[in-house]
């Protein structure tokens, strides 16, 4: 279990995050207020959308003004590299500067970092983000296919290796049978691993696996308030509708 603020991850519980992509300061404020009414446990700031991001001064003003918005809602920030969906080109050697600073100024309540990038300057990252007190999600992400559920656990454990608080998977089916490998990885590693699970297949086939995480285990799902940040992510109100009705009552 990781508790953040005042939110809670742990197995058979699935929190909402709301991504928001603005390039300008002034899209992620109206993007964050509007997210805000749908009441998200969780807002994913995905900086590799904003055009300021190497800018400080730029970045300082932002990110303060957006966090007096989010009140105890979690900022989870997120620099997502073109090698794993993003949309801006870094250097590992920008993306590692970037984070540090972020890091030592405290400006986020969780960071995303890639399980792919520079093992060395990862590690670094990750101590130095436990040293500040920031919950760290180790994520990895496949555009292209779906592991073998084998593999899938086998990478969830190495998140968990590397100290990473929350591991996070997301892949691409080609079939039903991808869908269902993901969920019985996941199923698997909730209860081989200590730390909690992010997972979900995405695109149309891959949609259940966005409202089934109270049945497997993902202790977090992405959805959109207008445009979606993902291949098949739902809506907020959506996902809302069908977790409850597919969540064991108590």
């Amino acid at each position: 279990m990781l508790k953040v603020k005042t939110t809670i991850f742990k197995a058979g519980h699935t929190n909402i995050a709301v991504p928001i992509t603005g390039t300008t300061a002034t899209e992620i404020f109206a993007q964050a207020l509007q997210a805000l009414t749908y009441h998200p446990d969780v807002i994913e700031w995905r900086i590799d959308y904003y055009q300021q991001v190497s800018n400080q001064k730029a970045y300082l003003a932002t990110v303060n003004h957006l966090r007096s918005l989010l009140g105890e809602t979690v900022l989870l920030t997120t620099f997502r590299t073109q090698h794993e969906g993003g949309v801006a080109k870094l250097a590992d050697s920008d993306y590692f500067s970037i984070y540090r600073w972020l890091l030592e100024n405290k400006l986020t309540d969780m960071l995303d970092i890639e399980l792919n990038r520079n093992k060395a300057t990862g590690n670094f990252l990750i101590q130095l983000a436990h040293q500040q007190q920031i919950p760290v999600i180790l994520s990895q992400h496949d555009f292209q296919a779906t592991p073998t559920e084998a593999e899938i656990v086998s990478r969830l454990k190495r998140m968990q290796e590397r100290n990473a608080d929350i591991g996070k998977i997301a892949v691409m089916p080609q079939s039903a049978q991808d869908v269902l490998d993901l969920l019985n990885a996941t199923e698997k590693a909730t209860h081989e691993l200590e730390i909690p699970l992010i997972t979900m297949s995405m695109g149309e086939l891959g949609k259940v696996s966005r409202i089934s995480g109270p049945l497997f285990g993902s202790t977090l799902t992405f959805a959109s308030v207008s445009d979606a940040s993902a291949p098949g992510q739902l809506t907020v109100a959506d996902v809302r509708t069908a977790m409850a009705m597919i969540s064991p009552k108590k």
